[in-house]
């Protein structure tokens, strides 16, 4: 069963503006040490950050949660840790997409207590878990990224029959 009954798609360019944003609320929080971004979704949030905070030590954390494959990919399995960094945090930003049920971001933060976690999208059950975050959506909200998406022809709504 899917738990998502609402579609977000997100542009670029929206998601751009709110990386911005989420950069001129940490701007206030710094100075920071370095960006660890979790891999994959938190890549680009990481790169647009690490310019708006002239931020040049980057690292990441891969981690697996989401699989790739038809529908499966709306559903969490398990967590697969593929590369961790080293430390506890201190002084670094832990950057991520978003935060949805919680689970990858508990486990991050198990293994980074001491970093500031920061998201641009936030659902009410990963929330608590976050220190910084732009946007909250429903927990019943599949967001779609500009990287998940393809530009497509649509047909005019007067020839859908």
């Amino acid at each position: 069963m899917n738990p998502y009954s609402k579609d977000y798609p997100v542009s670029w360019e929206e998601l751009h503006r709110n990386a911005r944003a989420l950069s001129w609320r940490l701007l206030e929080k710094g100075p920071w040490k370095g960006i660890i971004a979790i891999t994959r979704g938190g890549l680009v949030p990481a790169a647009i950050i690490c310019r708006e905070l002239d931020i040049r030590l980057i690292d990441t954390i891969c981690i697996v949660s989401y699989s790739s494959e038809g529908k499966e990919a709306m559903h969490q399995g398990e967590l697969n840790i593929l590369k961790g960094v080293e430390g506890d945090g201190e002084g670094m930003l832990l950057i991520d997409d978003l935060v949805d049920t919680g689970r990858t971001a508990q486990k991050v933060r198990e293994m980074l207590p001491k970093a500031h976690f920061a998201t641009i999208y936030a659902k009410p059950a990963g929330k608590p878990l976050i220190d910084t975050f732009v946007t909250e959506v429903s927990q019943d909200t599949w967001i779609r990224f500009p990287w998940d998406m393809e530009y497509t022809f649509s047909q005019p709504l007067a020839d859908r029959k």
